[in-house]
C-alpha cells in the first residue's frame, strides 16, 4: 500500500480532493483519472461512488489512487454515468477506512453519498444534538454531520432538506453530493474551499482545480460561486443561491502551496502568482549572494521569481527523490533522522563555497527547514539566507486543513531572529501579509473586510469556531490544574 510520505511531516496537509462527473459512460474512470491529478491534496485514503441510475456503487480503500483505482476489476465494479470521488487527509476524524469518503447512506429519499473538501467548525456540537434525538453515527467524520442533518430535516424536497443542513453548519466546505435525483455542487457562503466546474461533450464536472478538468480533457465553464448550489440533473443544470450575500474570503494558502502549479485559481495562474510572491519576496528581503535555490518542488516557481527579481542565479542546489515513500521503509528513529536525506539531497559540486538563497513556501515546525540547512552546511554553502514565501504561519486552521497545534507551530513560539537562530540560516525573512496580497493582485489587505482567509497568517478567522471555543475553556482549567499541582 503506498501512503503519504513518513517524513514530510513539516508541512501543511493539504486537505482533501474532490471530483464528481454527471453524464458520462466511463464516468468512474474519469473520476479515477480526476482523482489522480489530485493525489497532492491528499493521500491517505481514496473512495468513489458510482449510480448506475438502479442502484449505488462503491469502493473505498486506504492509499493512493493508484493501486487502487488502476484496475480493471474495481472500474467494472462502478458503473453508470454518474460518479463521484475523494481523496483524503484526516483533518477531523481517524485515519480509518469507515471515515473514508465519499459517505454514502440510504435515506428515506433514497441514496445520498457525499464527498467533502473543508472542515466543519461546529461538528462536535451539532454531532452530540443529533446523537441526543437518536442519530447513529458510523464515522468520526465531521462530513457524516452533513448526512444526519439532511435525514433529520422536516422539510419535503431533498434540495430543500439539503439547504436547511447547510445553514446550520459552520466552517468551510465545499460539497459533490450525488442522489437519484441528480448532483449537487457548492461552496460554503464564504468560498473557502475551492470548486470549479467543467464540461466534456455533454458531461458536467466539478473538481477542486482546474488540473483535474484538464487532465481527463474537460473545458473550464467556472468556478462554482461561493454560497452557490449547482444542481445537474436529467432536467438539465440549475443554479441556487440561498444564502445571504456576504464578501467572499477564499483561502489564500491555494496560491501558496496547496494547489498544483498548473491549476487556476480564483482567475489567476497558481505559478504566476508563486513567481509573483518569489520577486516580491526579492524586493522586500534583498541579500548579496552568489545563487538562489529552492527547496523542491513546492519551492521552484517562488525560488524563480525571486531569482529574475533579483538577478541571482537560480539553480537546482537541492536534488529531490520523488521515491520515498511508506512501502520503502519502516522508519525507526535513527532512519526518521535521516529521512530528509532520503527525499533531499545537496548538489554538492554546486553548493561549495557558495552564499546561497534558500527558498521555500512555509515554514510550520521547522524541523525539516533545520535539516535542509544542516545539509548544505555540509556540502560546504559558506552563507545560507532562508526567504519563505509566506508570512509566519502562528495561527492553527479550522478549515479542513491539517495544522499543528498552535503550541508546535515554530513562528508562534519565535520571533524571526529566533526561528534564524534555531534552523541556522545566516539571515531569515517572510514576505509580508501586504507583500503576498499584492502578487495576488491586491493593492493591500483590506483590514476591516480582508479579500482572503489568511487566518494562518493574522489569527483573523471568518466563521465562528464554535467546537474550538467550547474546548479552549476545559483546556485552560487544564492547565491551571497543572500548575496548581507542580
Amino acid at each position: 500500500m503506498i501512503t503519504t510520505n513518513p517524513f514530510d511531516d513539516d508541512k501543511l496537509r493539504e486537505e482533501c480532493g474532490i471530483f464528481g462527473i454527471w453524464g458520462a459512460e466511463t464516468a468512474s474512470a474519469m473520476v479515477a483519472l480526476g482523482l489522480h491529478a489530485l493525489q497532492h491534496r491528499g493521500q491517505e485514503a481514496a473512495g468513489i461512488v458510482s449510480w448506475d441510475g438502479r442502484a449505488f456503487h462503491t469502493h473505498r480503500a486506504m492509499g493512493h489512487v493508484a493501486g487502487n483505482f488502476d484496475r480493471d476489476d474495481v472500474i467494472r465494479g462502478l458503473p453508470g454515468n454518474v460518479a463521484c470521488g475523494h481523496v483524503r487527509y484526516s483533518t477531523t476524524g481517524e485515519t480509518a477506512l469507515r471515515n473514508v469518503q465519499p459517505l454514502f447512506a440510504e435515506l428515506s429519499s433514497g441514496g445520498f453519498a457525499v464527498a467533502h473538501n473543508g472542515n466543519i467548525s461546529n461538528a462536535m456540537k451539532l454531532r452530540r444534538e443529533l446523537v441526543r434525538r437518536g442519530s447513529i453515527f458510523q464515522s468520526t467524520s465531521d462530513t457524516e454531520t452533513i448526512i444526519h442533518l439532511v435525514a433529520t430535516s422536516t422539510y419535503r424536497t431533498l434540495l430543500d432538506r439539503f439547504i436547511d443542513a447547510l445553514k446550520r453548519v459552520e466552517g468551510a466546505y465545499s460539497l459533490i453530493c450525488m442522489t437519484p435525483e441528480g448532483m449537487i455542487a457548492c461552496r460554503d457562503p464564504l468560498g473557502i474551499r475551492p470548486l470549479v466546474m467543467g464540461r466534456i461533450g455533454d458531461a458536467y464536472i466539478f473538481a477542486s482545480e482546474t488540473v483535474a478538468l484538464d487532465v481527463v480533457g474537460a473545458t473550464f465553464l467556472r468556478q462554482v460561486e461561493p454560497g452557490e448550489i449547482v444542481v445537474v440533473s436529467e432536467q438539465g443544470i440549475k443554479s441556487h443561491r440561498p444564502f445571504a450575500p456576504v464578501s467572499p474570503r477564499p483561502c489564500i494558502f491555494e496560491h501558496v502551496y496547496f494547489s498544483r502549479p498548473d491549476s487556476i485559481v480564483d482567475g489567476s495562474s497558481v505559478y504566476g502568482v508563486r513567481k509573483r510572491i518569489g520577486a516580491q519576496l526579492a524586493i522586500e528581503n534583498p541579500v548579496e549572494a552568489d545563487l538562489v535555490v529552492p527547496v523542491p518542488d513546492s519551492g521552484v516557481p517562488a525560488a524563480i521569481g525571486y531569482a529574475q527579481q533579483s538577478g541571482i542565479p537560480f539553480e537546482l542546489g537541492i536534488i529531490r527523490s520523488h521515491y520515498v515513500g511508506r512501502t520503502f521503509i519502516q522508519p525507526g528513529d535513527q532512519v526518521r533522522h535521516l529521512g530528509v536525506k532520503l527525499k533531499h539531497n545537496a548538489n554538492r559540486e554546486l553548493i561549495a563555497g557558495k552564499r546561497i538563497v534558500l527558498i521555500d513556501d512555509s515554514i510550520v515546525r521547522g524541523t525539516t527547514s533545520v535539516k535542509i540547512l544542516q545539509m548544505l552546511r555540509d556540502a560546504g554553502a559558506s552563507e545560507v539566507h532562508l526567504r519563505i514565501a509566506s508570512p509566519p504561519t502562528r495561527h492553527s486552521c479550522f478549515y479542513g486543513v491539517d495544522t499543528p497545534e498552535r503550541a508546535k507551530l515554530l513562528a508562534a513560539q519565535m520571533t524571526v531572529s529566533e526561528m534564524a537562530t534555531y534552523i541556522g540560516a545566516d539571515s531569515l525573512a517572510f514576505v509580508s501579509v501586504d507583500g503576498l496580497y499584492r502578487a495576488l493582485g491586491e493593492d493591500l489587505r483590506e483590514e476591516g473586510q480582508p479579500q482572503y482567509c489568511d487566518a494562518c497568517f493574522t489569527g483573523d478567522y471568518p466563521t465562528h469556531l464554535t467546537d474550538q471555543d467550547e474546548v479552549a475553556p476545559a483546556d485552560q482549567l487544564s492547565l491551571l490544574a497543572e500548575r496548581v499541582v507542580a
